[in-house]
């Protein structure tokens, strides 16, 4: 089937996003938020409109071990940390995706995104589905799986899929959020290679996380902007190696086409102005959604087909 993409009328639409890698070295928050608002800033100058940060961004990421102390980090929503961005994003006149320890109430806390949209109140939010639960991510302790479905949060600037970290690797979540008409996915992370791997089971885990992620995009034919932290947090338990963030965050396009990429040693910020009408363009030649056999997808609602 040959395609010819010219054959569709292009009105350029840009939209400058932009994304922030960062490290983090210690629970104090306020520092944290400081450095993240000086990135956030240096974005908008540049343009930004619709800005990602990197999940848990408040703190060193506590997970690596079960440590009932470490639920004295979290926060309600709203609360200090949405104060604080809020009126980041209102200052600045942005649209800007945070990353949050949310306590929901006594013994009840959730992994939550929360979008600000121009305005220092919340636009919306998503808790976090898939939480996962292997040696140095214990999130499973800490965090209860989402609740509010796959719905993505109006905007300014569109309708954004907000994802997170784990979530990434579900082609479901991607594709319900898509199904719902978000023109962009985000997936604010925190992922990192155990130091005792092989320099080749290192490169293997960061390739399979990246391509996961441009399929999404080639599926849904929507862009995909991944914030993922940088920098080694040691573990406190001890003889555990610890996390080494591996970074790379990127931007790919509606076709998985990488159109900025960082690096995976040092804190960087990412900019791209996205042409909002290539989604359109995408699934009038490539129509993955006309094509789905609705009628024959019952089974993917099973656990496993036995």
């Amino acid at each position: 089937m040959k395609q010819n993409q010219s054959q569709t009328k292009k009105l350029k639409v840009g939209l400058k996003v932009g994304l922030v890698q960062q490290a983090v070295s210690s629970n104090d928050k306020l520092e944290n938020w400081q450095n993240s608002a000086q990135k956030v800033r240096e974005l908008a100058a540049n343009g930004c409109e619709c800005i990602l940060l990197q999940e848990l961004h408040s703190t060193l990421y506590f997970c690596q071990e079960e440590d009932v102390d470490a639920f004295d980090l979290a926060e309600p929503i709203p609360g200090e940390a949405t104060e604080y961005f809020g009126k980041l994003a209102a200052e600045l006149s942005i649209v800007l995706v945070t990353s949050l320890f949310e306590k929901r109430g006594s013994g009840l806390y959730h992994n939550t995104a929360v979008v600000f949209d121009r305005s220092a109140e919340i636009a919306g939010k998503y808790r976090k589905m898939h939480i996962p639960d292997d040696p140095g991510f214990y999130e499973k302790f800490y965090f209860t799986p989402g609740d509010m479905g796959f719905e993505p949060i109006q905007t300014s600037v569109g309708k954004l899929g907000v994802l997170v970290c784990w979530d990434q690797w579900y082609p479901e979540a991607a594709r319900l959020m898509a199904m719902a008409g978000a023109d962009i996915l985000f997936y604010p992370t925190a992922i990192g290679w155990d130091r005792n791997d092989t320099k080749e089971e290192q490169q293997r885990q960061q390739d399979a996380w990246q391509v996961i992620q441009r399929s999404h995009a080639v599926a849904n034919s929507v862009p995909v902007i991944v914030a993922n932290r940088v920098g080694f947090e040691p573990s406190p338990v001890t003889g555990d190696a610890g996390i080494a963030f591996w970074g790379h965050s990127f931007i790919a396009g509606p076709q998985g086409e990488i159109l900025a990429q960082a690096g995976s040693d040092k804190e960087e910020t990412l900019q791209v102005e996205l042409d909002m009408t290539r989604t359109e363009d995408i699934k009038r030649i490539w129509p993955y959604f006309r094509d789905r056999r609705i009628d024959a997808y019952d089974d993917l609602t099973l656990r496993w087909r036995d």
